[in-house]
């Protein structure tokens, strides 16, 4: 199957005639990112939202490629939740390691029951194509894919199990902090029994099409545009998830400023901030696999970049994106939720399978981007420094054309 997608990625680039007038994508057009979104075991199955930092829609239609390596790295947990009110405000009282649930029968003690793990190393390939439809508008449309691996070489040089306990050994982190060479390195567990009786199961080298994305973009012509170099744009999306674990329509809307300053000896520095808000499974097509209880996702990413012209009108630019987003099920499930997991046979971190699905998950990114008259290349690294391994460690590589004169 991925054989058949690199065929057909090459066949649409051996077919289209790329523009290349030296306006294309020369001339900067803000902070033009790759996709950033996680490979959240959760999320691969949503159509969250990337923000945009673009100044105004392309001058030209834009064809995207997105190659994503992500380690998720998540302990086998189980995850009880009393519906008793009494038990309930007990526990609410008692730090969640020393909630005592003994769970009989539902007539007894009722509950409702989950249990996760997840260990692979995911990866995502989006093609993408990007339309000005107008001066003001631009239309996105998205087709993600996603792989389930084991992360061996030489396929995964940087989000192998091997790679990441070799830098916590021998850089920083200790000694397998999580667990990793206890259940094995370079393994695919990737199984979730969710609360309504519902498995979800993946194995090494299933891959499966996550969705189809339709992105529209207004970008308001504003006084502000050249008197503080401020420009503001609006989203609206809509998203077709396609898996059978998800089959549902998400919605969901955006908005973004980005600061443009020009500096000396051509260097440009922006500065964007983005919000976004995503009605999960507004549609539903038959039963879904319960991906969070928390109907909306909510995003607030930042980004800087310093970016760096040369004589030949191409560009260097670095930048670092920081993003966050809400917790897919609600918080106050947190004050009662029983954890059982093997909590003495690793050192630690064996309840985030359940835990990390209550709080904000936050990551860093920096990227890396040359930018010529008919290509846009970009190279990235993410990291979770709150150690949710949601994933862990995340790279990605993304090579964008202007197409269609």
């Amino acid at each position: 199957m991925l054989k058949k997608i690199l065929f057909i990625v090459i066949f649409i680039c051996s077919n289209i005639t790329i523009a290349q007038e030296k306006d294309s994508l020369s001339i900067k057009n803000g902070i033009d990112n790759p996709s950033l979104l996680t490979t959240h075991h959760f999320g691969i199955f949503s159509s969250r939202i990337n923000s945009n930092f673009k100044l105004t829609p392309p001058k030209h239609t834009t064809l995207s490629i997105n190659a994503v390596s992500g380690n998720n790295f998540q302990p086998f947990v189980e995850g009880y939740f009393p519906k008793d009110p009494e038990i309930r405000e007990q526990f609410s009282t008692t730090i969640w390691h020393n909630r005592h649930f003994n769970f009989v029968d539902q007539e007894t003690t009722p509950a409702d029951y989950m249990n996760i793990v997840v260990d692979a190393v995911i990866k995502e390939f989006r093609i993408g194509i990007n339309i000005p439809i107008a001066k003001q508008h631009e239309l996105g449309i998205n087709l993600r894919s996603y792989l389930i691996t084991k992360g061996k070489y030489p396929f995964s040089p940087f989000t192998s199990d091997e790679s990441i306990e070799w830098f916590h050994s021998n850089i920083a982190g200790g000694e397998d902090p999580y667990g990793r060479r206890y259940y094995g390195l370079n393994q695919v567990n990737f199984k979730y029994f969710d609360r309504n009786g519902n498995t979800l199961e993946l194995n090494n080298n299933d891959f499966f099409i996550g969705g189809l994305e339709i992105n529209h973009f207004y970008y308001p012509t504003l006084s502000i545009n050249k008197t503080k170099n401020i420009f503001i744009n609006f989203g609206s999306h809509l998203g077709l998830n396609t898996s059978k674990f998800n089959s549902s329509i998400d919605v969901g809307i955006s908005a973004n400023a980005i600061k443009k300053i020009p500096l000396k000896n051509d260097y440009e520095f922006s500065f964007a901030v983005g919000a976004n808000l995503l009605r999960k499974n507004l549609i539903n097509f038959k039963d879904v696999i319960d991906l969070g209880n928390n109907k909306y996702l909510a995003t607030l990413e930042s980004n800087l970049e310093i970016a760096k012209f040369t004589r030949k009108g191409n560009f260097n630019a670095l930048g670092v994106n920081y993003q966050i987003q809400s917790r897919y099920n609600k918080k106050e499930e947190a004050d009662y939720y029983t954890l059982k997991g093997k909590w003495s046979e690793i050192n630690g971190g064996w309840q985030h399978g359940v835990s990390t699905l209550y709080k904000a998950l936050s990551n860093w990114s920096f990227i890396y981007t040359y930018g010529r008259p008919n290509m846009l290349l970009s190279i990235y690294f993410k990291e979770d420094f709150l150690i949710n391994n949601a994933p862990d460690l995340q790279t990605g590589i993304s090579l964008k054309i202007p197409v269609f004169n």
